[in-house]
């Protein structure tokens, strides 16, 4: 059996890719490319050569256990960790990490979001098998860095110091998100890169990290472990999950951990979160449209345009725009006022519902 393990989180509602993805229907379990298949099911098979489906972990919401095993039907019960309720990616990390731990205490765990696009897998692959080897063999916790090609105000990042190993760097600090001048000083050194959320490390290293800086939530989880892989687990984890602190492994363990390294990487990812983003991504038509479905542009350029299956539209004279309809809902928003989808999804459902 390998000792190689994947976490995949799936558990947000993708809410900046209104109306495409609702909280009944994420954007994770949506094929947003067109490429035949989910972010998903494309993210479980970006490491199939390297971890078998056994040792894949989802955590997800409770209201996505038939969708997952709809689009994963290889995966058990034991395999699909349901959060009663949202509580951000540390409680979420530190359950499974813990049920991880049951079977084998010294695992090597990939930590995943399940709404990235990685365009090269097989570079994206020997980064993976690199750092799965190098925390098999130190007692560090790696993230990978990606290397900035514009200063991006969307994305956190990392500053690796001068300190490293084969490649790896000891994190010299975790950034906000920056303002576009800061963003620029930091992309003109070779110091800072984009923090890609994705997560190297030991079963028992983490674990240590956890119970040394939220001890709270690793306590929550201590109290119920006699439980996990029986029909008590569910039940335990509605109890206890609730009580976790609403915190990312970011604030609550990686800003803080003193053993964490960062390994620079280049294998053409995007944190697809935005509509922004998929127009960048997606093959374009001769103005640069991004169309999906029976959609036709005409004058148009610059924009994204998608309606569901049975619906057709034309869209005349705009520039820089997202139009969107998805169950009879339609959004038409300038591309530059995206960052208000949410505000505008709930304006509509305080309206009229």
């Amino acid at each position: 059996m390998s000792d190689n393990y994947l976490i995949v989180m799936a558990g947000g509602i993708g809410s900046r890719f209104w109306p495409m993805s609702t909280e009944q229907h994420p954007k994770q379990f949506i094929d947003i490319l067109g490429e035949g298949k989910t972010m998903l099911q494309e993210t479980v098979e970006r490491f199939a050569d390297i971890i078998p489906h056994e040792n894949v972990y989802i955590v997800t919401n409770k209201l996505y256990y038939n969708i997952v095993k709809q689009q994963l039907p290889y995966l058990t019960d034991n395999q699909i960790l349901l959060e009663p309720i949202m509580r951000n990616t540390a409680p979420c990390i530190a359950y499974a990490c813990s049920k991880i731990a049951m079977i084998s205490p010294k695992a090597n765990i990939v930590v995943t979001p399940s709404d990235h696009v990685i365009s090269n897998s097989l570079v994206f692959r020997n980064t993976i098998r690199q750092s799965l080897y190098f925390v098999s063999t130190n007692d560090s916790i790696v993230t990978l860095g990606i290397q900035p090609d514009f200063p991006a105000t969307g994305y956190g990042y990392i500053k690796k110091s001068a300190e490293g190993e084969n490649g790896f760097y000891k994190v010299a600090g975790f950034k906000e998100k920056p303002t576009a001048q800061v963003a620029a000083g930091y992309i003109s050194t070779s110091e800072y890169f984009w923090n890609s959320g994705i997560f190297i490390w030991r079963a028992d290293i983490i674990n240590q990290a956890i119970a040394s800086y939220l001890p709270e939530v690793a306590s929550k989880f201590d109290a119920i472990k006699s439980t996990y892989y029986t029909p008590a687990e569910q039940e335990a984890i509605n109890t206890y999950f609730p009580q976790c602190q609403n915190i990312s492994i970011d604030y609550g363990v990686m800003e803080k951990a003193d053993n964490v390294y960062v390994f620079p990487s280049e294998f053409g990812w995007s944190d697809l979160g935005t509509w922004r983003s998929l127009h960048e991504l997606a093959p374009k038509d001769e103005n640069r449209n991004v169309l999906s479905g029976k959609a036709i542009a005409i004058e148009s350029s610059d924009c994204v345009i998608k309606v569901s299956e049975g619906k057709r539209i034309v869209v005349q004279g705009l520039s820089d725009y997202i139009v969107v309809e998805n169950n009879g809902d339609i959004l038409i928003c300038r591309k530059d006022q995206e960052q208000r989808i949410k505000e505008f999804s709930q304006q509509l459902k305080d309206t009229f519902e």
